[in-house]
This record gives structure tokens, C-alpha cells and sequence, in this order.
């Protein structure tokens, strides 16, 4: 019975071999279709990604134009009190120095156009008026702030114009705010004195109170309108790396003069 047994034995390989078959093939089969499961997911993964992409990049371009503003002054003139009442329309009585160079953005609609508005304040730097190149580098508008309870603030406006001749675009439009004008009791410059300084200079002027909310809308939208009018119809694209104000024309030979305070 020797070949009997040993055709036992070997039908018995041939089952174990086919079993070994059919196992390797359904892991293979069910690895296989892991892998396109996971291809999938990836796939869909990346798709959701790039739309998402398509999507944030369309968001930052929903503007037409780029305004990179400035406000500068002493220390105290109430810049940053300025910077919040148009942004978020909110006011703090208490006074905290800000330290390094904070900005804001807004969006406004002016003339058709929708403007974006990029609004740094100076902190620290201008108790020695010592600001860097780099901050008035693609502005297109400066807002010189002093304080009416301050007489030194004002006398210090002569010392920002010359910084802002020596560092900014000679371009730049500029423009002269008084504020804390509510604060008529304790008045130390008069409005005469400071429309007389913007004539001077012939920028416009505008006196504000962010405690009360006088002016600071329709000093920003007045600053807009003026950049605005200077800026060319071929206007160029927002570059990407920072700041950057709108594309310049010509050299206009005047500026406005004063806007009377409501």
C-alpha cells in the first residue's frame, strides 16, 4: 500500500498548496483594495485642500485697491484711541502705552471702489522720534496726530513733517489731526492754530474726538479720497511680502486745504 499512501500524501500537498493559493490571493486582493480605499481618501483629501486654497486665496482679493495709512505723532496724542474708534468702533479710557507698531485693516467703499485700508500705529519710537525707513516705506497716506491739551505735541508737528520728508515718498499724502477736541476745558491750542499749520503746509486738517466719536470716520474716508484721486487707472496688483500701498502717479502740485471741523 506504499503507492496508495503516497498518493494520499500527495493529494493532500495539492490541497494545501491550493489553499495557500486562494489565502495569498484574497490578502492580496483585500491589500489591493485597502491601497485604493486610502488612494481615495487621499485624493479627495487634496481636492478639498486645493478648493480650499482656491478659496482663501479668492477671499484675500476681494478688494480692488490697497491703502497702506500711517498715524504718527507724540506719544499720548491718543493715536491708538484714533485707530480703534474707526476699526472697531470702540474707545478705552485708560491709557496703556502700545509697544512696538501695531496696525489694523478695514474695508471701506469709496466712489465704486472697494478700498482696503492698512492702518499702522507707531508706539514707543515716537518719544524719540526715531521711527525706522522701513515703517513709512509704501505708505500712501500719513495722518499727523497731536493732542489740543498738549502744546508740546503741537509744536512737535514740525519735527514729524521733516521725518516724513525724509523717509516717506514724496507723494505721500498727508494730513493734520487735532484731537481730543472735546476735552474744550482744558484746551491749549486753538482750532485757528491748527487750520494756520495745515495752510502752511497745505495739507488738509481735521480736528477729532475718539472719546465721542467726532471726525474719525470722515477723517479716514476724506484720507481715502485723496489717495484715491492720486492713484493711476492702471493701478498696479498687491504684491505679497507686507505693507504695500497702491502704485504712485505724478507728483500732484497742491494738496487740498483744510477741511473745517463739524
Amino acid at each position: 500500500m506504499p503507492g496508495h499512501y503516497h498518493y494520499r500524501r500527495r493529494c493532500f500537498s495539492l490541497k494545501r498548496t491550493s489553499e495557500y493559493a486562494q489565502h495569498w490571493f484574497h490578502e492580496r486582493t483585500s491589500s489591493l483594495s485597502r491601497r485604493h480605499q486610502s488612494l481615495k481618501r487621499d485624493t479627495s483629501s487634496t481636492i478639498d485642500i486645493s478648493q480650499k486654497n482656491i478659496g482663501h486665496r479668492m477671499a484675500k482679493k476681494n478688494y480692488d485697491l490697497l491703502f497702506k495709512l500711517l498715524l504718527i505723532g507724540d506719544s499720548g496724542v491718543g493715536k491708538t484711541c484714533v485707530l480703534f474708534r474707526f476699526s472697531d468702533d470702540s474707545f478705552n479710557s485708560s491709557f496703556i502705552s502700545t509697544i512696538g507698531i501695531d496696525f489694523k485693516i478695514k474695508t471701506i467703499e469709496l466712489d465704486g471702489k472697494k478700498i482696503k485700508l492698512q492702518i499702522w500705529d507707531t508706539a514707543g519710537q515716537e518719544r524719540f522720534h526715531t521711527i525706522t525707513t522701513s515703517y513709512y516705506r509704501g505708505a500712501t497716506g500719513i495722518m499727523l496726530v497731536y493732542d489740543v491739551t498738549q502744546a508740546r505735541s503741537f509744536e512737535n508737528i514740525d519735527k514729524w513733517l521733516r521725518n516724513i520728508d525724509d523717509h516717506a515718498s514724496d507723494d505721500v499724502v498727508k494730513m493734520l489731526i487735532g484731537n481730543k477736541c472735546d476735552m474744550e476745558d482744558k484746551r491749549c491750542i486753538a482750532r485757528a492754530r491748527g487750520e494756520a499749520l495745515a495752510r502752511e503746509h497745505m495739507i488738509p486738517f481735521l480736528e477729532t474726538s475718539a472719546k465721542n466719536n467726532i471726525n474719525i470716520e470722515k477723517a479716514f474716508f476724506e484720507m481715502a479720497r485723496l489717495v484715491l484721486k492720486k492713484t493711476p487707472s492702471n493701478v498696479s496688483e498687491p504684491t505679497s511680502g507686507g505693507a504695500i500701498g497702491v502704485s504712485q502717479g505724478n507728483r500732484p502740485t497742491n494738496q487740498s486745504s483744510c477741511i473745517n471741523c463739524m
